[in-house]
């Protein structure tokens, strides 16, 4: 009994979903849509791989809050970036600028690339240039040919 009652259970749980839901209290709704887009456009300085909007983290909650605010107060979607940059630095935004210090996230993909392909291509360059690449020796061509001689022997 206890084990029909476990996977009924299991299987009630695969179709409840828990959802944050906020109470924030905005003049319109337009600033609702657009403050829950600019939310999910923040990453989480704690999740790391969440946005504003999906992590449930307090410092996500306290941050989506704060965006919720100043988008009540009027202040465009740069101001609450910005804000939020000041902050937290670069990491909370999905697009980081080109900066020096942030050079190495925009090149370092195209440099690990380039250098992977010159790495092939000079591994491919020397096993053309050795002369055992695909060439068998004296002694091997010999125990080929006395292999090859017993087969048809057979």
């Amino acid at each position: 009994m206890k084990v029909i009652i476990s996977v009924f259970l299991l299987l009630c749980s695969f179709c409840l979903q828990a959802e944050i839901v906020d109470t924030y209290p905005f003049r319109q709704t337009e600033d609702r849509i657009r403050a829950t887009a600019l939310a999910k456009s923040l990453r989480c300085p704690q999740c790391q791989n969440q946005n504003l909007v999906e992590s449930n983290s307090p410092v996500a909650y306290e941050l989506r809050l704060e965006v919720y605010r100043m988008v009540d107060e009027g202040k465009t979607d740069e101001q609450i970036v910005q804000a939020m940059v000041a902050r937290f630095g670069d990491f909370v935004s999905y697009r980081p600028p080109f900066r020096l210090t942030t050079a190495i996230l925009w090149a370092g993909p195209l440099l690990l690339f380039g250098i992977a392909l010159l790495l092939m291509l000079r591994h491919i360059k020397q096993r053309a240039k050795s002369p055992s690449a695909g060439r068998l020796d004296d002694e091997q061509q010999k125990a080929l040919q006395a292999l090859l001689k017993k087969r048809e022997e057979e």
